[in-house]
């Protein structure tokens, strides 16, 4: 019997699913058996050209939990997913050959690394039918073509809102699939059968004391069980009208929405968060809250729009500006990575991110423009420690953050640099953010 191979990316979850639904179509339409493959590559193992580790330990934590989970619920559907580790190219042609499949589906990520991994499976013979499914508005439907797609995020907004532009319904779980091959898949290149094994991911069930996102607690734990709960606790009075208001605490599990972590795996779909908001709205009325909820999830459409638009020079040293090459300190970065650069607002920021893999979105900024603006630093090596660092790490959202704080984006103004003084008088002017991560 031949197979359907179906390989998981960003988009661990079942709900949702429209490149899962095309590959169980195609296993049916064929009489195939359905083979669901993750593939971890030795590439996140690494040192990157700055030092460290592509991949920490927090995001190997959450994404070893958010495949424990992806594998539970398969295995209750009589599936199971499939765990490998090497180049993409080399583990899924093998695995391929050994099932006998021809024909490999996923979802497209317009990320340049991404977009290799599929060509090289193209280019060792398979035929890769891929499928746009993570943002609120395909590509498609947009008001213009992407080449054409407004430089401004304002402009964007107000296009896709002035075409009354709706995303598209959230599909259902599948409640059934079809069953994987018979074959004896131990025996593959780069077969494990633990996601902690996988990812090398430590298994201690403590969360750091003063975490706003404790994702060794059940609450927060990847995979798409904890994120569903957790779309449903905060879609409920007051958390949602107060976003507006709420979104730049530096502390806080409820002032903003923690979506982000359980979106840069894929546990949840923003299309899931979109229908889900509509249906709070409808029944408690929407508010600037809710709405800034929505403008965030379109400014998340928009860095993926970008890659679609921009590609490759989105990750050149001088981005999408003719700003000289930016210069790099290699003493004061690993004072910035550490904490230890003397500002204390930036310290306190960095030394939670360091020690949580979390740090709000607000923070995000004054730490990157500290790098930039104020040490002088490569974006790019701050950019790499973010991924590194991020239980969120998202590579378009990321990507897209870095190129608007260091002014080498769409954006027209030259850089965004935020006063640390500034900063801390109007986020923490009574010192207790600072006073929690430098103690």
């Amino acid at each position: 019997m031949r197979t359907t191979l179906f390989w998981f990316r960003n988009d661990l979850r079942l709900h949702d699913q429209r490149a899962l639904k095309q590959a169980v179509e195609h296993a049916q339409t064929h009489g195939q058996a359905l083979l669901l493959v993750y593939v971890h590559e030795p590439v996140q193992d690494a040192p990157t050209a700055w030092g460290f580790r592509r991949m920490g330990t927090h995001r190997r934590r959450f994404l070893a939990d958010t495949l424990a989970d992806l594998q539970k619920s398969l295995e209750a559907l009589g599936q199971r997913l499939v765990l490998l580790h090497g180049p993409v190219a080399e583990v899924l042609t093998a695995c391929a050959s050994h099932v006998g499949a021809d024909t490999v589906f996923c979802e497209d990520i317009a990320a340049p690394e991404e977009q290799a991994q599929v060509q090289a499976l193209t280019d060792a013979g398979l035929t890769v039918k891929t499928l746009w499914q993570s943002s609120l508005i395909e590509p498609d439907a947009l008001p213009f073509a992407a080449e054409d797609m407004p430089q401004v995020f304002t402009v964007f907004r107000q296009r896709i809102e002035s075409a009354r532009l709706q995303p598209l319904a959230p599909l259902p779980a599948p409640s059934k699939l079809p069953a994987p091959p018979h074959d004896p898949l131990a025996t593959l290149p780069g077969w494990t059968e633990k996601p902690f094994a996988l990812l090398q991911a430590h298994t201690e069930d403590d969360a750091h004391p003063r975490s706003n996102f404790p994702y060794t607690q059940a609450a927060c734990r990847g995979g798409e069980t904890s994120a569903l709960a957790h779309l449903q606790s905060y879609l409920t009075p007051p958390w949602p009208d107060r976003y507006k208001q709420t979104r730049n605490a530096l502390q806080g599990q409820h002032t903003s929405s923690h979506w982000s972590p359980w979106l840069a795996t894929g546990a949840v779909s923003a299309r899931r968060i979109w229908a889900q908001l509509q249906a709070y709205e409808q029944q408690h009325g929407s508010n600037d809250g809710t709405y800034w909820l929505w403008f965030e999830l379109l400014w998340r459409d928009n860095f993926r729009m970008l890659h679609l638009q921009h590609g490759p020079q989105l990750y050149a040293a001088r981005g999408l500006s003719n700003l000289p090459q930016p210069s790099h300190f290699p003493k004061d970065f690993a004072r910035w990575c550490s904490g230890q650069t003397g500002e204390p607002i930036v310290d306190a920021g960095m030394r939670e991110l360091a020690a949580t893999g979390f740090t709000s979105n607000r923070m995000r900024q004054i730490v990157a423009s500290f790098l930039v603006h104020d040490l002088s630093c490569d974006w790019r090596a701050g950019a790499a420690w973010f991924e590194s660092q991020l239980v969120d790490f998202d590579v378009q959202s990321n990507q897209g953050n870095w190129l608007y704080v260091s002014g080498r984006g769409t954006d027209p103004r030259v850089g965004r640099r935020f006063n640390p003084a500034k900063q801390t008088q109007d986020h923490d002017p009574q010192g207790r953010y600072r006073q929690v991560w430098l103690a």
